[in-house]
């Protein structure tokens, strides 16, 4: 999208920039098979990356996103896994920096399968861990980095479910155990939650009474996405309608990210429904 046009030939990242927003891009290459694991990956890219950083900091990006995928089950994630994605997003943080590119480091632990919450929580401080050692002994400035984890929560396939406030909890408590207060900001993904459970999920973990040295905020994918897609379906005469879908989810998100979101009535076109997809690639 960096290089894409708008109607009246101007370029996407002016736009952008004109309106007062900072412009950030997708570097990494997807994710690709981890040999010698049970259908572990990591995730492919890091060639070429010094040189297309430079090229893009010129055409305006200002911040970027790496994704590297976890998944659950009885015998993952291996050490293996978790450490050579720990590895490869210590690289491309120290790459982007080089650039002055701000790096979104994204381990993101997939919602996939039957865990439970205090599995999700064990997986996620060990994989956060270790991302946090990876990132030290690459000497990457923290202070210039943001994380874009999962929250905590049980597999999709788990039959118990959990309240926000539990949720929350195990979210904030992994958090506090792993990252170090010199990050300033956790923005989280969605992974498949319905648009509303992923803000009132957000709202919670922003209420949880524990300390919270960063900013916890959002950078939902879908989440953020689907009823403005829904209205819009493609047709020219819908865009309005998509735009005003898109403003209350951001609106929403917005109250969650400091606590102060209350449930109404007023929800999306598909607010309740369910997002997860099985393997989630992009």
């Amino acid at each position: 999208t960096l290089y894409q046009k708008d109607d009246s030939g101007k370029v996407f990242s002016k736009v952008i920039k004109d309106k007062d927003m900072v412009v950030g891009i997708k570097v990494d290459k997807g994710v690709v098979p981890l040999a010698g694991t049970n259908g572990e990956t990591t995730t492919q890219g890091l060639d070429g990356l010094y040189e297309r950083c430079a090229q893009y900091k010129k055409d305006g990006a200002d911040f970027a996103k790496w994704r590297c995928v976890l998944k659950i089950t009885p015998t993952t994630p291996s050490h293996l896994a978790i450490i050579e994605n720990a590895n490869v997003l210590a690289r491309y943080a120290s790459i982007c920096q080089m650039h002055g590119i701000v790096p979104i480091v994204e381990p993101e632990i997939l919602p996939d399968g039957e865990h439970d919450l205090k599995r999700c929580q064990y997986v996620t401080e060990k994989v956060l861990a270790a991302v946090y050692k990876a990132l030290s002994d690459h000497h990457v400035y923290l202070e210039g980095t943001l994380l874009k984890p999962n929250m905590v929560t049980a597999g999709h396939s788990c039959p118990q479910k959990y309240s926000p406030q539990e949720i929350a909890m195990a979210t904030v408590t992994a958090l506090r155990r792993t990252v170090p207060p010199a990050v300033p900001g956790v923005t989280f993904l969605s992974g498949g939650q319905s648009e509303e459970e992923a803000s009132i999920n957000l709202n919670a973990i922003n209420q949880c009474p524990l300390h919270k040295p960063w900013a916890l905020t959002f950078s939902f994918g879908r989440a953020l996405q689907a009823s403005a897609l829904k209205a819009w379906a493609g047709k020219k005469e819908n865009a309005k309608a998509a735009q005003e879908e898109y403003i209350k989810r951001a609106l929403t998100n917005s109250k969650a990210s400091v606590g102060k979101y209350s449930p109404s009535g007023d929800k999306g076109a598909a607010a309740g429904e369910s997002l997860f997809v099985a393997n989630h690639a992009y």
